[in-house]
């Protein structure tokens, strides 16, 4: 039976945010039972593909799109990370003495494939790679917890469908009680009350 197992955050446009996103590739892979080559392999493609996209000129308030996704149709593990700077990244040739220019001959060179395309709404771009991974299992992901253990870049389902959690507050209730404001996506923010079970999938 076909499956798709995915998990989808955003990064701000830091420098601890290639560090942070190395972090949740692995502990989603460990997850997946994904063996250390695979590990290896696929922070290193992940890295390379956010450093690039942090580096991209763009408006310092646009965040950066990562989404990890496992197809059992075809066995490959799909790294992508988006953009909304101009232009496209490029294969070179650097110099010895070269401070930049070897990371997507990295992952060219690791991919099983890979490739550009332009995003949806035509500002930026996505870059991808796949890597071969027959063996993943990835395990059900969708639990049930309180609003107020929601963590960002966690999916929350609400309104129908699964939401991406770019971040979450606090606030206290005229009544007193703790509220939990996430802010999503897409849509507007929701309030909620601390302790109100949601569903939700994707890491900690």
């Amino acid at each position: 039976m076909t499956s798709l197992s995915e998990v989808v955050f955003r990064l701000s446009r830091r420098p601890r945010s290639a560090p942070r996103a190395r972090a949740t590739l692995h502990a989603l892979l460990g997850d997946w039972g994904a063996g250390d080559d695979l590990l290896h392999t696929a922070e290193l493609v992940l890295s390379e593909l956010v450093t690039n996209a942090l580096r991209a000129p763009a408006p310092g308030d646009r965040q950066v799109g990562v989404r990890i996704a496992y197809s059992s149709t075809d066995g490959l593990l799909h790294l992508e990370v988006s953009d909304a700077g101009s232009g496209r990244p490029e294969l070179r040739h650097p110099a010895t003495d070269d401070e930049h220019g070897r990371g997507l001959r990295l992952v060219d060179a690791l991919s099983h494939r890979w490739g550009i395309t332009a995003r949806a709404g035509g500002i930026g771009k996505t870059v991808w790679s796949e890597l071969k991974a027959p063996d993943l299992l990835p395990t059900p992901s969708t639990r049930e917890i309180a609003t107020v253990t929601v963590s960002p870049g966690q999916q929350i389902r609400v309104w129908g469908a699964w939401r991406a959690v770019r971040s979450v507050r606090t606030a206290r209730h005229a009544t007193g009680g703790l509220t939990v404001v996430l802010d999503l996506d897409e849509g507007p923010p929701l309030h909620l009350p601390a302790a109100e079970p949601l569903a939700v999938r994707g890491l900690p």
